[in-house]
C-alpha cells in the first residue's frame, strides 16, 4: 500500500469514526480542509524631502520605472506604490514625492504617515544642502521618543555633476553624523541599482527599528523589606467573565486580506519627459 493510499485510508477511517460518534451522541460533525490565505506583504511608507531642484522626483521615478526624467512640475505632489522583494520578503513600498517650496511648512500631512524619510540635496547646490538641516531638525524632533523610530537617510544626489560639486562628501557625512542618520550619495540619471539600493536599505532600516521596539517585558522581584502596616490596603478589582453560553467569538477580517493583489501601477506626473 502506497503512502498516499494509506493517508486516504486513514482519513476515511477518521471520518467514519466521527460519523459513528455523531450517531451515538446526536451531534453532527464535518471534516473540513482549511486553506491558509496567502500572506499579504507588509507596507513601508517613505517620504522624500528636500529643496526644489534637488532631484526628488527624478529619484522617485527612477526607482519605480528604471527611467530618468529631465523635467517635471515642482508644484505637484503625489504618492506612488510598488511591490518589492527585499531580502526574500515581499513589501509594498509607498513613496510620497513632496513639493515643499519654502522648507518644512505644513509638514503634518506626512509626519504621521511616514515610516521613514529620505532627505535629498544636490551636491552642486550648497543652498539645497543647507535646506536639509531644517528638514533634519523637523523630522528628528518629531521622531524623538517614537516607538518604533522613523529611520532617516541623508542623500546627496547628482554625483554625475562632480565637476560642479559645491558640497563635499565629508560635509554630508558630518551632517548625517550630527543627526544620527545614514548617508549616501547617488545619481538619479546613472545606474538604477544604486537608486534601488537606497530604497531597499530604507526598508531594512524600518524592519530593524520595528524589531528593536518589540522587547519582552521582564518583571523583577524586589526583595527589600517592606512594612505591611505602612502599605496601603489592596482593593480587589475585577470584571466577571462571561459564561460559555453567553460568550461570543468575534472574527475581524481585514479589508486588505479580502482584496485581490493588484499589479503595481504608476501614474506619471503631468509634464514629465521620459528618456
Amino acid at each position: 500500500m502506497s503512502f498516499i493510499t494509506l493517508l486516504k485510508y486513514n482519513a476515511i477511517q477518521l471520518c467514519g469514526q466521527e460519523r459513528w460518534m455523531s450517531l451515538m451522541f446526536g451531534k453532527a460533525r464535518t471534516c473540513n480542509i482549511v486553506t491558509v490565505p496567502e500572506h499579504e506583504p507588509s507596507e513601508c511608507n517613505i517620504v522624500i524631502l528636500g529643496a526644489v531642484g534637488s532631484g526628488k522626483s527624478a529619484l522617485t521615478v527612477k526607482f519605480l520605472t528604471k527611467r530618468f526624467i529631465s523635467e517635471y512640475d515642482p508644484n505637484l505632489e503625489d504618492t506612488y506604490s510598488s511591490e518589492e522583494v527585499v531580502d526574500q520578503q515581499p513589501v509594498l513600498v509607498k513613496v510620497m514625492d513632496t513639493a515643499d517650496q519654502d522648507g518644512p511648512l505644513n509638514c503634518e500631512r506626512y509626519l504621521g504617515w511616514a515610516n521613514a524619510f529620505i532627505i535629498v540635496y544636490s551636491i552642486d547646490n550648497r543652498n539645497s544642502f543647507e535646506a536639509c538641516q531644517q528638514y533634519l531638525e523637523t523630522v528628528t524632533l518629531y521622531s524623538k521618543g517614537l516607538q518604533p523610530e522613523a529611520p532617516v537617510i541623508l542623500l546627496g544626489n547628482k554625483v554625475d555633476m562632480e565637476r560642479y560639486r559645491q558640497v563635499s562628501k565629508a560635509d554630508g557625512a558630518a551632517l548625517a553624523l550630527r543627526f544620527g542618520c545614514l548617508f549616501f550619495e547617488v545619481s538619479a540619471c546613472l545606474d538604477f541599482l544604486s537608486v534601488q539600493h537606497i530604497f531597499h536599505e530604507v526598508v531594512r532600516e524600518v524592519r530593524r527599528e520595528t524589531e528593536r521596539s518589540i522587547r519582552p517585558l521582564f518583571i523583577s522581584e524586589d526583595k527589600s523589606a517592606i512594612s505591611l502596616s505602612s502599605a496601603p490596603p489592596l482593593t480587589a478589582c475585577y470584571k466577571e467573565l462571561p459564561t460559555p453560553a453567553t460568550a461570543k467569538l468575534v472574527t475581524v477580517k481585514s479589508s486588505r486580506a479580502q482584496s485581490k493583489r493588484r499589479a503595481p501601477t504608476l501614474t506619471l506626473l503631468k509634464g514629465f519627459k521620459i528618456f
